[in-house]
């Protein structure tokens, strides 16, 4: 698919103001081992045969061609996800951002965020990805115990975990850590013996996920026993009570950190900004000041550079429905625990409030929300049932 500016730009049905903030997504997608939950694009590699440069000169290509889409429009985050990145060399990531910087114009503070995992490090690795222009890093712990940890597959031992944190809280202002829970077989005390280990590490941000078994993993097929609901809200209550006692705020479900340490990047997905998705399996949502746009790129690597490097790296490329905007809008911004703001939704799906009052009534009705002339926000009970209170705005 060529990206002829034209169809994007003719009349449509909506009517946005201004466009929203931009942000990019660079999807790296080998990893040294799938683990049996993950249903992310990512594919088994031997950091040996890895096609760093070719993979590289892919993505650049699969930018420069996308240009002309956000052309003018400046980029506030940039977020390198996988997959998992760290396998990349620290020189492959600096000739990255050396090539976006070339074609797209970063915001001054402009967040740069790596994901990273602590079976893939060496000392003074994340360093050098400091210097390469990452300044933030996310490093995917999971869990602190060793038994969890060979369950969930993965390639580190709690050791390692520490040891990365360590780095990572050396070598950057901000960084975040990932951890699970609901894990097979896991308890109350469990979960309250890795969150502690977690929080002694003193972590500005911390992402903590409920384990889902999604369909076409490993897990789907053979399904663990992960602990009853009872049990996970137990976790929940107790993964908030013990965050805010060492001053980390929950500001989004599964988000907690330290004041000025938000994550930028995920935020801006929240409030339903912009984004441009280059690499294998990227997802992009690009605004207009009539549509909005979804795309998504090739997913298997080797198909995804093949194409990248002609030119042709979309496979899907679809406007969203008037229709689909309002629940599309409030999927992630009922996720925030301060909502969103009754302007952004004019603002950022080109429809009028009258399109989403009905819903605003009843869920106001079940106590899902609390709203003002200016502002909505999910109450405790919306936030607990977020699911329920997101599918009263289904089309």
């Amino acid at each position: 698919m060529n990206t002829d500016i034209q169809k994007y730009m003719r009349p449509g049905t909506l009517q946005l103001a201004a466009l929203p903030p931009l942000s990019l997504y660079v999807h790296l997608p080998w990893c040294l081992k799938k683990c049996p939950y993950c249903d992310f694009n990512s594919h088994e590699m031997n950091p040996a045969v890895m096609p760093e440069d070719r993979y590289i000169d892919a993505v650049v290509a699969d930018l420069e061609a996308a240009l002309p889409l956000v052309w003018g429009r400046q980029v506030h985050s940039i977020f390198i996800g996988g997959g998992t990145p760290s396998l990349f060399s620290p020189q492959a990531i600096d000739r990255l951002l050396s090539e976006v910087r070339a074609r797209l114009k970063l915001v001054a503070d402009c967040e740069v965020t790596l994901e990273a995992n602590p079976g893939t490090f060496e000392k003074d690795r994340f360093k050098a990805f400091r210097s390469a222009g990452v300044t933030r890093l996310s490093v995917g712990v999971q869990s602190f115990n060793d038994a969890h940890l060979r369950a969930l597959g993965r390639v580190h031992d709690s050791r390692q975990a520490i040891a990365a944190v360590e780095e990572a809280a050396a070598s950057f202002d901000t960084f975040n850590l990932d951890l699970m829970y609901a894990l097979p077989g896991q308890t109350l005390e469990q979960l309250e013996a890795d969150v502690t280990q977690a929080l002694s590490l003193m972590p500005p941000h911390l992402s903590i996920y409920h384990l889902t078994i999604e369909p076409n993993t490993y897990f789907a097929k053979f399904p663990p026993v992960i602990p009853v609901d009872d049990l996970a809200y137990a976790m929940l209550d107790r993964i908030t009570e013990m965050t805010v006692a060492t001053g980390l705020e929950r500001y989004e479900v599964s988000a907690y950190a330290k004041p000025g340490h938000r994550c930028w990047h995920n935020f801006n997905y929240w409030q339903f900004g912009d984004y441009l998705g280059i690499g294998a399996g990227a997802h992009s949502k690009i605004s207009f000041p009539h549509r909005v746009v979804r795309q998504v790129r090739y997913r298997e690597p080797k198909l995804y550079m093949d194409n990248a490097l002609r030119g042709q790296a979309i496979a899907q490329d679809e406007e969203v429905s008037r229709a689909d905007l309002p629940f599309e809008f409030m999927l992630n911004a009922l996720r925030l625990k301060d909502g969103f703001l009754l302007q952004d939704y004019v603002d950022r799906t080109g429809l009028p409030l009258s399109t989403i009052e009905p819903a605003l009534q009843e869920a106001q009705a079940k106590g899902l929300v609390e709203r003002d002339l200016v502002q909505v926000k999910p109450t405790e009970r919306g936030f607990d049932f977020l699911s329920d209170l997101q599918s009263l705005f289904l089309a």
